[in-house]
């Protein structure tokens, strides 16, 4: 098992360390509102058991939804609008190496999740599952 220092800084900020009463207080606001986020489909944290746990990418993320919403006056439907026109490449800071392995960026008809269920296959760490355009998507279906 690899030790803390051995990660990478972007492994770290993509570990699920944080319960959502931690983040909820870190990020001021209730785990009421961090569900509805995640039933809206903006957010999907890991699970352990029945557990959420949020990374530093998560964190960074539900800031700039509340910055959205509070700030900027953006609803949550129009904030799953505009990630309906979002391209997952930019979402994902995918290399230009990925970029031009990707069939969603050459053809940039569809996003990558409706193409292949998977962000740049290439890289294991990504997954459509945590994408928030493909989340915004299956929610959308799912209604």
């Amino acid at each position: 098992m690899k030790k803390l220092s051995e990660f990478s800084e972007e492994e770290k900020s993509r570990m699920p360390l944080y319960s959502i009463g931690i983040v909820a207080e870190l990020i001021g606001t209730t785990d009421q509102t961090i569900r509805l986020y995640e039933r809206h489909g903006l957010l999907k944290p890991a699970r352990r058991n029945r557990n959420r746990f949020y990374s530093e990418n998560d964190i960074k993320w539900l800031r700039c939804l509340r910055d959205l919403i509070h700030n900027k006056k953006i609803s949550i439907e129009g904030i799953k609008k505009l990630l309906s026109y979002a391209s997952c490449w930019e979402l994902t800071d995918c290399s230009e190496g990925e970029r031009g392995k990707c069939s969603a960026y050459r053809e940039r008809t569809k996003p990558c999740c409706e193409i292949n269920k998977s962000v740049c296959k290439i890289d294991s760490s990504k997954s459509c599952e945590n994408c928030v355009v493909f989340l915004s998507k299956t929610v959308k279906k799912a209604k």
